[in-house]
């Protein structure tokens, strides 16, 4: 499992672990080195009075008197040095035990087949043990606090170049031509060159946008003129009494066509330049409907499919015309293309609008990636590049509207977009 806390976090976190680990070291280590060298003490105490007693005189006359926490007891012995069953049964050398629920250091020893037991009180020493490991705790969790904290202090002071390079970064509009770099701000360190790195990463951006711009510019200078020419060309042939009524239609959808070519690069223009109000003319839900049907009614009914036209709404709010246009017409034009037989039905709503159809459909696992550039639902139909929904979707989020799809039983799709209002008449 992952962790994903933040690199403050971490550092503080580190911080206390490796504080946690040296000091835990350090506290196990003067805990057993003062076990140790004590009970090292004691043995030598204890082995140096037993020694002291057995040489002082002779055992049947001994008159010598241990230290004030030692008791000695003689196999044999009379009074209070008679020694208890549960001290013969201990074995030569220097041991711990508990005599009478007490607990004592023991030092035995054998000479001549008697045995000698030299008993020192270890309560004494078992407290100043609890003091001291008490101490240690306490000193340990002290250690850890003290490092939380001045991880905390650490991190913040190490993590602000960060933080000051990442509000930057985000509060800044560094794709313009005149934003000025971060680099010269900080150190010439990991931060400093992170900051060099956002420069160059952003220049290059600026350089891809620059281009873009231009390219955008290009096009549509080159598109214009030839478009212009063939509207122009339309619109004499249309005026041209001689010309008969089956060509007129044919001329008809001709000029249709190039101004829905003309209204399509407006959009891709607005769309690159990123204007996000279009600064276009504005138009009713229901005129944008009538174009697109008018657009689309002759190439429906030419491939035998039903077109339903459903218009009732009392919606007089005004939206972008480009934009709306090249939504709704592309949505249209997206039953069209995958609709072989039954119907296409467009519903205008007080919020927006839905296309219907009873084509293929798209299966639920595929209708999200349909959104994406150059994905198609039938790879099989030789038309189009995938860009239809794209497109949709790049133009309903600039102008904050919303587009689901969903599917109908037992076939088709179902488009339906919640519009933003612009204006009302």
């Amino acid at each position: 499992m992952e962790f994903k806390q933040s690199l403050k976090q971490r550092i503080v976190i580190v911080f206390a672990l490796m504080s946690a680990l040296v000091g835990g070291v350090f506290a196990s280590g003067i805990v057993a080195t003062v076990h140790v060298v004590e009970r090292k003490l004691t043995t030598i105490g204890l082995s140096g009075n037993m020694h002291r007693l057995l040489i002082s005189d002779s055992v049947d006359t001994w008159t010598h008197q241990p230290e004030k926490d030692e008791w000695f007891f003689i196999q044999g012995g009379l009074g209070e040095m008679a020694m208890g069953k549960d001290l013969l049964k201990l074995e030569p050398g220097f041991q711990e035990i508990s005599h009478e629920h007490h607990p004592y250091y023991a030092m035995v020893a054998e000479v001549d087949g008697r045995k000698y037991v030299l008993l020192r009180d270890r309560e004494s020493f078992d407290k100043r043990q609890h003091l001291l490991f008490t101490v240690a705790i306490i000193g340990f969790m002290l250690c850890i606090l003290m490092a939380l904290l001045l991880g905390w202090v650490l991190a913040r002071r190490v993590m602000a170049p960060v933080v000051r390079l990442a509000r930057q970064v985000r509060h800044r509009d560094q794709a313009l031509e005149l934003a000025p770099a971060l680099a010269p701000d900080y150190a010439n360190d990991e931060v400093g060159e992170l900051a060099s790195s956002f420069d160059a990463a952003l220049g290059r951006l600026r350089d891809a946008l620059r281009r873009e711009r231009l390219f955008t510019a290009d096009v549509s200078h080159e598109l214009r003129t030839p478009l212009m020419v063939l509207a122009s060309s339309c619109e004499l042939l249309q005026a041209d009494p001689s010309v008969d009524a089956r060509s007129q239609a044919q001329v008809t959808r001709m000029a249709r066509a190039s101004l829905g070519m003309s209204q399509l690069i407006e959009t891709f223009l607005i769309l690159a330049r990123a204007q996000g109000d279009g600064n276009g003319r504005l138009c009713s839900l229901a005129a944008v409907g009538d174009e697109v049907i008018e657009t689309w009614r002759h190439a429906i009914e030419e491939k035998g499919l039903q077109l339903s036209y459903l218009r009732d709404t009392a919606c007089t709010t005004l939206y972008n015309h480009t934009f709306l246009y090249s939504v709704m017409g592309n949505l249209v034009r997206n039953a069209w293309h995958y609709t072989d037989s039954g119907f296409i039905r467009l519903t205008l709503l007080d919020d927006g609008f839905k296309v219907e159809d009873s084509g293929i459909g798209i299966p639920e696992e595929q209708r999200q990636a349909m959104f994406q550039p150059f994905v198609r639902g039938d790879e099989q139909r030789g038309e189009g590049l995938g860009l239809g929904l794209s497109l949709v979707q790049r133009i309903c989020q600039n102008q904050d509207w919303s587009v689901k799809l969903t599917g109908l039983a037992p076939n088709g799709c179902c488009f339906r977009v919640e519009l933003a209002a612009l204006g009302d008449v």
